[in-house]
């Protein structure tokens, strides 16, 4: 599998948001804030903003009509602010409405869906965007290039890699972008304080080294600090396994081969399938040779759902995962 298909699949994949049916948004407050203005008309003055981006800063003139939002999760952040995109792209293949199932519903009118590792520049302009959302893709000078010259475009933070803008990175350039600073202030600190809710709620997490991987056609792999993932376990107490860490290079990602399967072994292991059946690790030997498997300390991930939630990296995602991914955590470690 190419890298920027097991980029792709992995957030979806599991935690990223594989697919359900949903339609909350994983919190009141994050509900009331998505619902409270439909479009992008209804939010404050405060325009022109400048934006500081990696490719430099970024002028919005004035309060954007017509977003087109190309990167990861974009659109989702969009929507927890408001405002409705035109133009999207669905990078974990959800169809329709290209967003997870916690995101059903924000929209009025759906989006026009856009290419994801190259999206077509005709498609974008015939949309006749005032501003392109592109804060996590593949981040390239070219792809950059491209878009500016048919709105202003919002890219990755300065010092992010490609892929690796954090969801709170997103939500203050999307919501600076958008004129939506409170609202993106507010999704933030509604987020960051159910993390900490969970953490003081589960003190056994503290410390505790955990395995993050996934199973492909490729074979087993696993993550480094840097991904959604991983975050999404160290900013609950977790500490990410250190052989694992050991390994990280440039990639937010590490193959694993047949004779390193051990190195998913943990107090805690997390696994979900890339488009893959379930069966296909359950039924791997090698799966079954994990301290942590037979001990019970290992989470599989096979609800689709939540597998691309605790992927997704989107505000809305990671609430959903927090709600639903914590309870299995909690679970196997007392196993």
């Amino acid at each position: 599998m190419s890298r920027p298909l097991l980029r792709r699949t992995a957030l979806v994949a599991a935690a990223l948001t594989t697919a359900g049916a949903l339609a909350a948004c994983g919190s009141d407050d994050a509900g009331s804030s998505a619902d409270a203005s439909s479009s992008p008309t209804s939010g404050g003055s405060g325009f022109p903003v400048t934006v500081s981006t990696a490719f430099g800063d970024v002028e919005v003139a004035d309060e954007p009509q017509r977003v087109v939002a190309l990167g990861w999760s974009d659109a989702e952040t969009a929507l927890a602010l408001g405002v409705q995109p035109v133009g999207a792209s669905d990078w974990l293949a959800f169809g329709g409405e290209g967003v997870g199932p916690w995101a059903e519903g924000l929209y009025d009118e759906a989006p026009e869906i856009i290419e994801t590792l190259e999206p077509s520049l005709e498609a974008i302009a015939a949309l006749e965007p005032d501003l392109i959302l592109d804060t996590r893709s593949p981040a390239t000078q070219e792809r950059y290039d491209q878009l500016s010259a048919i709105a202003p475009t919002i890219g990755q933070p300065e010092g992010a890699d490609p892929y690796l803008t954090t969801w709170q990175q997103q939500l203050d350039l999307v919501g600076q972008a958008l004129g939506r600073t409170d609202e993106a202030e507010q999704l933030r600190s509604d987020l960051e304080q159910q993390f900490a809710d969970a953490a003081a709620a589960h003190p056994e997490f503290d410390g505790t080294e955990v395995a993050v991987g996934a199973f492909s056609s490729e074979g087993f792999g696993a993550y480094v600090r840097g991904d959604t993932r991983v975050d999404f376990m160290e900013t609950l107490g977790f500490t990410n396994k250190q052989a694992i860490q050991d390994l990280a290079t440039e990639s937010f990602f590490v193959p694993v081969s047949d004779e390193q399967v051990s190195l998913l072994d943990a107090p805690l292991t997390v696994v979900f399938p890339i488009f893959v059946d379930p069966s296909q690790i359950t039924g791997n030997p090698l799966w079954q040779t994990l301290g942590s498997v037979q001990q019970g300390n290992a989470v599989l991930l096979d609800d689709e759902t939540l597998a691309n939630a605790f992927s997704s990296g989107s505000v809305l995602g990671t609430q959903y995962a927090l709600e639903n991914a914590v309870p299995l955590f909690a679970e196997a470690l007392q196993g």
